[in-house]
């Protein structure tokens, strides 16, 4: 079990890491209120229509985060909603003051 919860605390910095490749981009589009973080561990457009780069930019580092969890899970016998529950409350809790995030009812919530 310590294992896994070490294992599983270091997702959101491996969750990161295929982020950090696009991060000027999901940076600002998280910054001007574009995207935000989901309670499952990937990225959610916020506004109604984005721009094609934008969904292009979600869908980049959802398919991103989504191999990592997947990897976690299978090393660690994790189910995989259980991976993705753990990376999104850990981005959430670091999600600086004003860019949104997505509440157990489906609603974009600003930190």
């Amino acid at each position: 079990m310590r294992v896994l919860k070490i294992l599983l605390l270091g997702i959101a910095v491996i969750a990161a890491a295929p982020a950090a490749l696009a991060q000027p981009s999901l940076a600002e589009a998280k910054t001007q209120g574009l995207v935000g973080e989901r309670l499952d561990g990937l990225t959610g457009i916020v506004t109604g229509e984005p721009s094609p780069a934008i969904r292009q930019l979600v869908e980049r580092v959802n398919e991103q985060r989504l191999a990592e969890y997947r990897r976690v899970a299978q090393e660690t016998d994790a189910p995989l909603p259980a991976v993705q529950a753990r990376a999104g409350r850990q981005i959430i809790q670091r999600l600086p003051k004003g860019q949104y995030f997505m509440d157990a009812a489906g609603r974009w919530r600003q930190r």
